[in-house]
């Protein structure tokens, strides 16, 4: 590859970017422009971003607020979806990265950068999400993945570099966790969680109260819908953003959301790591919940084997892909009935529905109630299970005349 002139930074002011800076202008002897998404970090991730960036040799800092499209095209896609990685994991740092990724596309092909760089390592997951999403949007692009080249080894060599070049972090080799945090999650890695005999100690979680510590009085909290996309918490129709935050708040005030998640990797290996997702969890649950009412079985049943598969291409980073955009289809068209809401009780860490409500339930009150009507013929059902049954009776009488030879 020939050296570069110019490059596109993926920045985040943490450890591995920060260090990142001066890497690639001692290395290539390039320019580097600094892009950031704010995708709902938090202030203090952002505070000081871009006097950071350029003090460490940024030419150029772009910092873009992205929630309201990360919100509304790609977590609410992801709710539509029924996404959920291995049961547990709902995909809070996957599907950021297509998005931050198509971003630093954009400012690179408009700054005319020559080549792309990110800090994931090269046993992680992102740097395959990052680097399909590069192949999609802008091919003839170089891509650096420094983790893959320097002789950095560990994050205490990372905070050493640091120090070497006067670089400001905030880790230490006391407090080393790696996090992610966005709008939908934070993630937590690293540390005292790597041995996954290890119970995460209680200073790992940052977004939600210890259950322990949760209000002791219950809380209930309504999710409105409007063709599966979230609208409106407690009879309040909020913006996309407005709402995530309060329903961030209301969990994580309850203790909801935590989870302790040992995942398999794309790129081959088991990981350990806790998550919290205080609003996105309740917001799923209450998905489910209503589509108990507005699916019938044939597709609420489609829909569970898609939402794997869809999963799946989320956390292995195939977001611009024409698969992607076909299941985004089908569960838009899956969704046109899930309108309505759903009332959970929260309480210390746990919830459960108490309510649901649609204007276009399937359930009938009539045909489910045990108090017999003309609404359905009990009779029916011998028709029913003899013809169901046939192919059963048949194996059956067969096996019965063997033994009888």
């Amino acid at each position: 590859m020939a050296k570069p002139k110019k490059v596109a930074l993926a920045y985040s002011g943490g450890l591995d970017t920060s260090i990142i800076i001066p890497w690639l202008i001692e290395t290539y002897g390039c320019e580097v422009v600094a892009i950031c998404g704010d995708i709902g970090q938090g202030g203090d991730e952002l505070a000081g971003l871009e006097a950071k960036a350029r003090k460490t040799g940024a030419s150029e800092v772009h910092v873009a607020d992205m929630r309201e499209e990360f919100v509304s095209e790609y977590l609410w896609r992801l709710v539509r979806a029924g996404g959920e990685y291995e049961h547990k994991y709902l995909l809070g740092t996957s599907i950021a990265r297509p998005l931050l990724a198509k971003k630093q596309v954009e400012v690179a092909l408009a700054t005319g950068c020559d080549a792309l760089a990110h800090g994931c390592t090269g046993k992680g997951n992102d740097q395959v999400r990052f680097e399909l999403t590069y192949k999609a949007l802008a091919p003839h692009l170089a891509v650096i993945a420094p983790w893959r080249e320097w002789n950095i080894v560990s994050r205490e060599d990372a905070i050493e570099y640091a120090a070497r070049h006067k670089v400001p972090i905030s880790q230490t080799t006391t407090k080393i966790y790696s996090r992610d945090r966005n709008i939908w999650h934070i993630s937590h890695e690293g540390g005292a969680l790597e041995d996954p005999a290890n119970a995460a100690p209680e200073d790992v979680w940052m977004l939600t109260r210890s259950p322990k510590e949760a209000p002791d009085k219950p809380a209930d909290v309504t999710i409105g819908f409007e063709r599966g996309r979230p609208a409106s918490v407690n009879g309040k129709t909020m913006p996309a953003v407005a709402l995530l935050e309060e329903l961030n708040r209301i969990g994580g005030e309850n203790g909801v959301g935590r989870i302790d998640l040992v995942e398999n990797r794309f790129v081959g290996m088991k990981s350990r790591g806790c998550y919290e997702t205080p609003g996105g969890t309740l917001i799923m649950a209450a998905h489910r919940e209503l589509e108990t009412l507005t699916l019938d079985k044939n597709m609420a049943h489609y829909k569970q084997k898609l939402a794997l598969d869809y999963s799946e291409m989320v956390y292995n980073g195939l977001w611009f892909t024409p698969l992607r955009e076909a299941l985004d289809a089908f569960f838009e068209e899956a969704s046109r009935s899930t309108t309505g809401e759903v009332t959970l009780r929260l309480y210390k860490g746990g919830f459960q529905p108490v309510s649901r409500k649609s204007p276009n339930s399937l359930y009938s009150v009539d045909i489910a109630s045990f108090t017999m009507g003309a609404a359905y013929d009990q009779r029916d059902a011998r028709g029913f299970i003899n013809l169901i049954g046939l192919p059963i009776q048949v194996r059956a009488s067969l096996k019965k005349a063997a033994k009888s030879v």
